[in-house]
């Protein structure tokens, strides 16, 4: 039969009072979209009504790609059933299959539980019909909390929706202000149906397309992809973007077609933040909002649990916390290696101040979920929520002061470029849980305020490798920041420590309560799972970049009697290291600083070649002669050694100029 496409229209497909697998009677269509037909049914055992959400507009696939695509759809199915167990806010799924319609066509279909309410879409459209006023920020937070609650489940696993709207967010109860329950649709779909190339190709051939966002809640990312790859801060922008429409009661990226959203969803000089449309908002909130609709998926929030702590940190200040004793700023860089190795990632920093009073921990955004009373719902089936549920109340993840959550995630660690070093082959996948990882290298003041204290030994003053001659110990001890970071002719406190063993890293990670990062946990913080050819894209390093040898530092070599080659001829402003985040061109897609280029990294791992499978959470081998550092260094004179896959080893002993470290935490 020749496949033709589906027209979306009142039962397009003739199914109403047909029984589907035996037990699904379908008795009224409920719903409409550009992709799928939604069906009340009732469950023929159970006498309970279910959502069938039958996916017209893949009538199209074609036969020999349809055991793939099912594969992929049955996964998605699992995890939304996976996330719906830690979340009541997310619908459940209950069954996926196959229908043949009367007339032939091959449907997909997911079996949902009966939400008995309508979309935020219809509240709102029914609001502005009868003049009602915009939200309030109260009510705002009571409604959304739930559902930044819920993103945040997911973005904890690496998982976003992207394409949160009003229309994707299904309102139980008589009031959508006051006790209602809230509910995410369409968990995972999005992204199922932009990843599936091959599918998207056979439509493609059938003039079918699939739009896989919403382009009025549209992050500038899905628009194009040179602001980077997709990702939970994908969540953040168009959540805020629901937020502001709630509370100005008018959209808030403004066009009629996608060219004019794009624009509107780009455009630097003009924010849809809630005063740039006429809400009266404070100073903190609007810096909030400002944050969370950042062009650059960099300066965005990394989570939508990020996002809701700022946002309830506006409206309700915290008090400042007790000040530590040391501070958490940066990690140090390490030695340069043999010429001729290489390879090349929103971020934000939690507030770990909320735990700090009993009044802020209560209103920490998990816990923000509030308990619905069961007068103020409408009546659910009997698989729903019981009345008057206590919502999950999970823990918020925090980081520590000055450092990032990486989200969890997935990559390609290594590389199989041509040119790459045999010791970073093969690329291989690595998934990874969430972590913290530190903005900055820890600096030569932090290092001081350790030691100071008898939690770190003191600081050395000069370098020490096997088969140092004495003419490189004198020329680059010179170099070493942490003897006295307060005096000398240029201040060391706020550059990355140096000349400090591997031993004495882990040491003063442990002491602030964190660790080293793995090798895996670098290189993804590094890289990002965009597979982007340095931390900050792909464009060639220049010292606006990164600091690494230019003719100052050959300068500084040539002044010593040592020769050292340049990476480029122009001058980065410091003969040796440079304070850390003095160049914020080079920051991370998650927004650290220096990963390349300052000081080397010392990582956790002993050094060993990679395997070609798949990995969670790799650590490396368990014992070995030699530790990995990550990032190149000040005198760096080759590219690749700014690539976030080139690796290198070194002797856990020895104390370089070149090498420095930052720190990680398990959340």
């Amino acid at each position: 039969m020749k496949s033709t496409s589906i027209p979306v229209t009142v039962d397009a497909l003739d199914i109403l009072g047909r029984t589907i697998d035996g037990k699904y009677r379908v008795e009224e269509l409920v719903g409409q979209g550009g992709f799928a037909l939604v069906y009340r049914a009732m469950h023929t055992v159970w006498n309970k009504p279910v959502a069938i959400k039958l996916f017209t507009a893949l009538a199209n696939v074609l036969p020999d790609q349809r055991d793939r695509f099912m594969a992929a759809f049955i996964q998605e199915g699992a995890l939304l059933t996976e996330l719906s167990a830690r979340s009541s806010n997310i619908v459940q799924a209950r069954d996926v299959g196959t229908y043949t319609s009367p007339d032939g066509h091959w449907l997909p279909y997911m079996v949902l539980e009966w939400l008995p309410g309508v979309t935020l879409a219809r509240v709102l459209a029914e609001e502005r019909a009868s003049n009602q006023p915009p939200w309030s920020l109260g009510e705002l937070m009571t409604f959304l909390g739930p559902v930044a609650a819920a993103l945040e489940v997911a973005h904890a696993r690496g998982v976003a929706h992207r394409d949160i709207k009003p229309g994707n967010l299904f309102v139980l109860g008589q009031n959508a202000r006051i006790g209602a329950v809230v509910k995410i649709l369409d968990f995972g779909l999005a992204k199922m149906m932009a990843d599936e190339s091959q599918l998207q190709a056979a439509l493609a051939k059938t003039g079918t397309n699939i739009k896989s966002f919403t382009p009025a809640y549209g992050a500038p990312e899905q628009f194009t992809r040179n602001y980077g790859a997709t990702g939970p801060w994908t969540d953040v922008f168009a959540l805020a973007l629901v937020a502001v429409r709630m509370l100005t009661g008018r959209r808030a990226l403004d066009g009629d077609d996608v060219a004019q959203l794009a624009y509107s969803a780009c455009a630097v000089d003009r924010r849809p933040t809630p005063r740039n449309l006429g809400a009266e908002v404070s100073d903190d909130v609007e810096r909030v909002f400002a944050r969370a609709l950042a062009v650059q998926t960099t300066e965005r929030y990394a989570s939508a649990g990020a996002f809701w702590l700022a946002l309830e940190a506006a409206i309700q200040p915290v008090p400042p916390p007790v000040e530590q004793s040391i501070s958490i700023s940066a990690i140090p860089p390490g030695p340069p290696p043999p010429r001729g190795e290489g390879r090349g990632g929103g971020a934000v920093r939690i507030i770990a101040a909320l735990a700090a009073t009993s009044l802020i921990a209560a209103l920490a955004f998990f816990i923000l979920t509030k308990k619905t009373k069961p007068e103020e719902a409408a009546p659910t089936p009997a698989t729903a929520p019981p009345a008057a549920p206590e919502l999950a109340a999970a823990v918020v993840p925090t980081c520590p002061d000055d450092a990032i959550q990486i989200p969890a995630g997935q990559y390609f660690m290594g590389s199989d470029r041509k040119g790459a070093q045999p010791n970073e082959k093969p690329s291989h996948h690595v998934k990874l849980s969430a972590f913290c990882m530190d903005v900055h290298e820890v600096t030569a003041q932090d290092y001081k305020a350790c030691s100071e204290i008898g939690q770190c030994r003191r600081a050395p003053a000069d370098v020490d490798w096997p088969g140092i001659t004495p003419k490189e110990h004198k020329a680059y001890s010179s170099a070493c920041t942490g003897a006295d970071p307060d005096k000398g002719d240029h201040p060391f406190a706020n550059h990355p420590i140096n000349c400090i063993t591997w031993s004495m890293a882990s040491t003063y990670c442990a002491a602030r309560g964190k660790r080293l990062p793995t090798e895996a946990e670098w290189e993804y913080a590094a890289r990002g799972p965009d597979g982007r050819t340095y931390p900050w894209g792909d464009e060639a390093p220049t010292p606006l970049h990164v600091n690494a040898c230019g003719t100052e530092c050959s300068a500084w070599g040539k002044s010593r009697g040592t020769a050292l080659d340049m990476l480029y001829s122009a001058n980065d402003g410091y003969p040796t290291t440079a304070p850390v985040g003095r160049f914020p061109s080079g920051k991370s897609r998650y927004g650290l600083y220096d990963v390349a280029g300052n000081v080397w990294e010392w990582v956790a791992d002993w050094y060993g070649d990679y395997g070609a499978a798949e990995a969670e959470n790799p650590v490396g081998p368990e014992t070995g002669d030699r530790r990995v550092i990550r990032g190149g260094a000040w005198n760096g004179a080759f590219a690749d050694w700014l690539l976030p896959s080139f690796r290198y080893a070194q002797d856990p002993e020895a104390r370089s100029h070149g090498i420095g470290f930052r720190c990680a935490k398990s959340i």
